[in-house]
């Protein structure tokens, strides 16, 4: 139940970041918060297979916040890579 909680958590503030970050017209809605409800989910099992108990502080911090941190990445990344990619395509099809 509480990886459940963190996953939720994860989510809800993955998908804040997509009106939070640039270039929100590059990706999908729910783009952002499938990538960090997964990475929560990752992060917090990999954790509770450590040993790390699911009562303590730091697993909740680790995980609910590895989860916006990597949707960060991806929103800043992604939205670049696309219009790079889009220019390229363009210019190819404009050729001939």
């Amino acid at each position: 139940m509480e990886m459940l909680f963190a996953v939720l958590g994860g989510l809800f503030i993955s998908l804040a970041l997509h009106w939070a970050l640039p270039h929100r017209d590059t990706r999908g809605t729910a783009l952002l918060g499938a990538i960090g409800a997964a990475v929560t989910a990752v992060v917090w099992s990999a954790l509770t297979w450590l040993g790390w108990p699911f009562d303590g502080g730091w697993i909740w911090v680790v995980a609910i916040a590895a989860g916006p941190l990597v949707a960060i990445a991806v929103g800043l990344w992604l939205p670049r890579r696309r219009l790079q990619h889009d220019e390229e395509l363009f210019a190819t099809l404009a050729k001939g």
